[in-house]
């Protein structure tokens, strides 16, 4: 499965996590991971995250609130 099936896949669960606004692919210390953007601290979704999807790491980020233009 690539990453991006794999982020695909479990797009819909992440986003119904409190405090979810995006989920995205990246890169970290070289390895392509998913990315799950944070509205701000949320420790209580950042501990309910899996480590890994489908074999790829999963990591969280605080990227604000995210507003349509």
């Amino acid at each position: 499965m690539t990453i991006q099936q794999a982020k695909e896949k479990h797009q819909v669960k992440l986003m119904d996590l409190p405090g979810v606004v995006s989920v995205g692919i990246g890169l970290s210390d070289g390895e392509m991971v998913i990315k799950v953007g944070l509205d701000g601290k949320h420790s209580d979704t950042e501990k309910t995250l899996p480590k890994t999807l489908e074999g790829y790491r999963v990591i969280s980020q605080d990227v604000g609130t995210i507003k349509a233009r």
